[in-house]
């Protein structure tokens, strides 16, 4: 058998299978996306375990979960594993701390199906320690230079012609503002953060030394920004991205109104589609809606609703542009010329989007 893993950069870096056989609620908080959910036992088995431990101690706990987990379960999920095992021979398997767990996985698999299957040493527990530490080194070692711009100017394009760019947009599977919800979940902040940091170890090991990543606040969704990275954001250099407001409007037009609308309709049907990404729309507006003042919102629902109906009924969606050059005249500028004048400091160059492109790519 191979040995246990300890080298857990390498384990990263090479996109090892992984088989976690901690339980389905703990996978689900987070795992890593290499890793598969074969638990040894399911969320009630683990509960009624655990409070056995308490009550009665290691030993008590031990015999418990053998009854629990024998006959036709053990033979089910021994079977599973073995699947993956042979699906994967150069994949380990772990649990949270690469304990009792992971060991009787192990045992059963060699004794049950003839296969030896190595653990990750530590488990989940390290493997997670290791990723924030690695987090943290990017943060502190590498060069970043962020792209500002008012709401509109496209700074997702920019990150997207750069390769040497991070999409922390993509990451966290949201588009950063208020409207920014997508027709799928994002997902879990650990999830988010492990996916950033692999991203980020991937990247330095192939020699990337500066990262380029658009100008977050510091949630992205429901995703939070690692706090080291999000305290260092407000001081790295920035390059600032314009671009004139019927052009932003059209582009918002397409990405939160024509995209979003199609993208909720793949996922869940035309008709069905159409009705969650409307309702996604209008509860994206009321969620600004104190910020907005109670006039200006009502008038930009009533335009939005509007907007709608004509949408639903003929495909034309350019009534939608009434309520989005006021939501950015009104709103989304005066709020981003503040913070332009506020960051100017640190603005290293602005221009358009092929002009900003082009300075990010020489002036590495």
């Amino acid at each position: 058998m191979r040995d246990d893993a300890r080298d857990y950069r390498s384990l990263f870096l090479s996109g090892a299978p992984l088989m976690d056989v901690r339980a389905p609620v703990e996978y689900s908080k987070g795992a890593f996306p290499c890793a598969v959910n074969r638990p040894l036992m399911d969320d009630v088995e683990r509960q009624k375990v655990g409070t056995c431990y308490k009550l009665k101690g290691q030993q008590a706990a031990l015999e418990l979960g053998h009854s629990l987990v024998s006959g036709r379960i053990k033979e089910a999920r021994i079977q599973a594993w073995a699947d993956f095992a042979r699906n994967n021979p150069e994949g380990y398997l772990y649990c949270f701390r690469g304990g009792l767990r992971s060991q009787i996985a192990q045992q059963w698999l060699l004794s049950e199906a003839g296969i030896a299957y190595p653990r990750v040493a530590g488990g989940y527990k390290a493997l997670r320690t290791f990723l924030m530490e690695s987090l943290l080194q990017a943060v502190e070692e590498c060069r970043f230079v962020l792209v500002g711009g008012m709401t509109g100017t496209g700074k997702t394009e920019v990150i997207a012609q750069l390769d040497d760019s991070v999409d922390l947009e993509g990451h966290a599977n949201h588009r950063g503002s208020s409207f920014g919800k997508r027709a799928t979940l994002q997902p879990s902040q650990i999830d988010f953060e492990n996916s950033l940091a692999i991203d980020l170890l991937k990247r330095r090991a192939n020699g990337q030394g500066r990262f380029v990543l658009e100008d977050e606040s510091r949630l992205i969704g429901r995703c939070s920004l690692p706090f080291e990275l999000h305290q260092a954001m407000q001081h790295f250099p920035m390059v600032w991205l314009e671009d004139t407001l019927e052009g932003r409007v059209e582009r918002i037009l397409k990405d939160y109104v024509v995209d979003l609308a199609a993208e909720f309709s793949r996922e869940h049907g035309q008709d069905n589609g159409f009705s969650l990404f409307a309702e996604q729309l209008r509860k994206s507006l009321s969620n600004i809606a104190k910020r907005l003042g109670g006039e200006r919102y009502q008038r930009l629902d009533e335009i939005m609703g509007e907007a709608l109906a004509v949408q639903l009924s003929s495909g034309d969606v350019g009534q939608h542009r009434e309520w989005i050059r006021a939501l950015l005249a009104e709103y989304y500028d005066p709020m981003y010329a503040y913070q332009r004048e506020n960051k100017s400091g640190r603005i290293l160059f602005a221009g358009n989007q092929q002009e900003v492109v082009t300075y990010l790519k020489v002036n590495r």
